[in-house]
């Protein structure tokens, strides 16, 4: 630290330090911990990360700042807020730069944890065979005659009352020994861990007497963007809590790529954000243990399933070799850990387990869907995909299941979308666009009304209408498509030839108007035609994925699919068809999974055969490696079209209409063109 830094304070969280000059804010923020989200990774493209700075004097903090405490707004802000409208005052935390002592305000709607997490327990029937079980047992006292030690006649009782033959302890059950058996007069509860028949279980604790309360498991799903925890009861299999958080991480960049890329220009990139997810994990701890009611120091058990890339970081390995190829894991096999090992905030004896990942880009998550979904016990031709920033697809029947995965990009969170923004109450999910008058009908997250229903904007006056969430661009394209104001090759027609003054003129293409809140200070939401690409991009990744899948089965149809994951839930089977996400099979045979990773990690936890079962699994599937396949290039360029260039989709087309229009070459002042069928 040298005289010249700059003291920065950051309000609500009250943290600060001190940065030497031209310190991006969004570093600081970084480097502090401060809940500032970023998107992008501080590219200067996603603008989420807006801050207000405060000026004059803070008595409480003990600092004046100066008007030149930031660096001057620059071209980037000015291009944003041209675009997308940004209130007076606030900044860019990637573009503004420390120049002297500052107060910066984080608002709500930048702070990461301000998401609505929707992952949850699914209804699951489990088998329930814990790792951690109970065992009440009366020890022999010591004598005279029997020197024999306090820990060998303790392993005694259990072998003569539980046929127990042998155990082992850590240091910190023996330091407690002694003194437990005598305050339970030589009668005490023991916890005991044991993962397969064939090893010696461990004792993890040992309470005086009768102990008549329970231990608990924790199952997570840490994904890239959220993390998702369940708290069960290992006695009943009750699912008692269920919670998540943002992933600290996103501050990192929310692609993971671009956190890979963060590890590699920052010597001290992986440690920072393996140290982010241990933190944030253990906050989730914490909320899921006080929303239960229980005390966190009894969770005994804990299951992760994690993608690989957030597996090397949550180990504290650096992930260089997954940003290139050919993708090498550290290690792919399942791992058995303490919690100290991770720094994790539990029992101090507590066990870890970590699903095994499928390959370099295929991880522990998608082995969590394959235990959860079981294709390879199916006798119909099964697709899983687990929706996110990189897809998961596995295909597969009782003959052999298949794999790969899938880099989506984050535009399906709505992430490098003009008005786009993750889940959160104010945010367009729902949409519907009349074919005739162009105009758009709209719910948002937080209200169960249509935007043209009574009593809507009585319902949304807290929140707002504040952008579009990855459900809602997912429809939002497709209706645009359904309703002619899209075509095939993703062009937004002009006013004339859709017939619709909600089209605009924006730069070299055409936007479309969703919504104007700007006459009461609120933002102007629209479809940009690069809103458009990005769209396409992603959903031609995922379609590639999945073709190439069924090439490699040798089939051109399969007989159902599974959308998983918590984004997974919330997508129309219809919207994602015409979008032409995913392959044609009748509407009826596309069903939701909901958080399969999620409980795939609670069958893991409740189940320990369940264990060996999915790694045995695991070594049954066949890895496709997308980057290297050379017909994915093909699938790519023809799923690029809305919803494909050459496959038929009959089952879909059997039950609407697409308008046939092309943009390109101009089409009829009326708009719309002529509609065909397609079968």
């Amino acid at each position: 630290m040298t005289t010249q830094d700059a003291l920065v304070i950051f309000t609500p969280s009250g943290k600060r330090g001190r940065f030497a000059l031209g310190t991006p804010v969004l570093t600081a923020a970084r480097q502090l911990g401060v809940d500032l989200d970023s998107v992008c990774g501080g590219r200067g493209i996603c603008s989420k990360c807006q801050i207000s700075p405060g000026y004059g004097e803070f008595a409480k903090h003990g600092v004046t700042v100066s008007e030149g405490a930031l660096s001057e707004w620059n071209a980037v802000e000015e291009r944003y807020k041209s675009k997308r409208g940004l209130i007076d005052g606030r900044r860019l935390g990637c573009q503004a730069k420390v120049q002297g002592d500052v107060v910066i305000d984080v608002p709500p709607e930048s702070q990461v944890h301000k998401q609505v997490i929707r992952k949850r327990a699914e209804a699951r029937q489990i088998n329930l065979d814990p790792s951690v079980t109970l065992h009440y047992v009366e020890v022999t006292e010591p004598d005279m005659h029997d020197p024999s030690g306090d820990f060998e006649r303790l392993s005694m009782a259990l072998r003569d009352q539980w046929q127990v033959e042998a155990v082992r302890a850590d240091l910190s059950v023996l330091t407690r020994l002694q003194t437990t058996l005598r305050k339970g007069e030589w009668k005490v509860t023991v916890a005991l861990h044991r993962e397969r028949d064939d090893e010696t279980p461990r004792i993890m604790h040992l309470w005086p007497g009768l102990y008549e309360g329970t231990i608990y498991g924790v199952a997570v799903d840490l994904g890239s963007t959220t993390i998702a925890g369940h708290l069960c009861d290992l006695r009943s299999g009750e699912v008692l809590a269920s919670s998540g958080l943002m992933n600290p991480q996103i501050r990192f960049g929310e692609d993971l790529m671009s956190r890979v890329s963060y590890s590699m220009m920052n010597e001290t990139g992986a440690a920072e954000m393996t140290a982010a997810v241990r933190a944030g994990m253990n906050t989730l701890f914490t909320n899921i243990a006080d929303e239960a009611g229980i005390d966190k120091g009894l969770i005994m058990d804990a299951v992760f399933v994690c993608n690989p890339v957030m597996h090397h970081l949550f180990l504290g390995i650096d992930p260089y070799e997954l940003g290139q190829a050919p993708f090498a894991l550290a290690t792919s096999g399942s791992l058995h850990l303490t919690a100290r090992d991770l720094d994790l905030q539990l029992h101090p004896s507590a066990r870890v387990y970590i699903l095994p990942c499928i390959a370099g880009h295929v991880g522990a998550d998608a082995a969590a869907v394959a235990l959860s979904e079981a294709p390879e016990k199916s006798k119909d031709l099964v697709l899983v995909v687990d929706v996110g920033t990189n897809a998961e697809i596995l295909l597969g029947n009782t003959t052999k299941v298949l794999a790969c995965s899938s880099p989506t990009g984050p535009a399906f969170e709505g992430a490098q979308i003009s008005s786009g923004q993750r889940a959160a109450p104010g945010a367009i999910e729902r949409v519907e666009i009349d074919p005739v008058t162009k105009d758009p009908r709209f719910k948002v997250i937080g209200s169960d009304l249509w935007s043209d229903e009574a009593g809507f904007d009585a319902a949304i006056a807290t929140t707002g209408i504040t952008g579009i969430c990855g459900s809602g661009i997912i429809e939002m394209v497709a209706e645009m498509r359904m309703a002619g104001i899209v075509d095939g090759p993703g062009l937004i027609g002009s006013p004339e030839q859709v017939g619709s003054d909600r089209v605009f003129k924006d730069g070299r293409t055409h936007s479309y108007l969703v919504w104007d809140g700007s006459a009461d200070g609120g933002p102007r939401i629209t479809v940009t035609n690069r809103d458009i690409r990005e769209i396409q991009m992603a959903k031609a990744a995922l379609y590639s994925g999945a073709r190439l899948l069924m090439d490699k089965f040798g089939v051109d149809t399969v007989d159902r699919i599974v959308l998983a994951g918590a984004f997974g839930a919330h997508i129309s089977p219809k919207h994602a068809m015409v979008l032409g996400m995913i392959p044609d099979v009748p509407l009826n045979k596309v069903s939701s999974a909901g958080n399969a990773a999620g409980t795939g990690a609670r069958i893991a936890l409740l189940n320990r055969k369940a264990r060996a079962e999915v790694e045995y699994t695991v070594s049954q599937i066949h890895k496709i490696e997308t980057a290297i396949e050379p017909r994915f290039q093909e699938h790519f360029v023809n799923a690029s079209n809305i919803p494909n260039a050459v496959e038929g989709f009959p089952n879909l087309f059997s039950i609407l209409t697409l308008p046939d229009v092309n943009f390109n070459t101009g089409g009829d002042s009326e708009g719309g063109g002529r509609r065909r069928r397609r079968g």
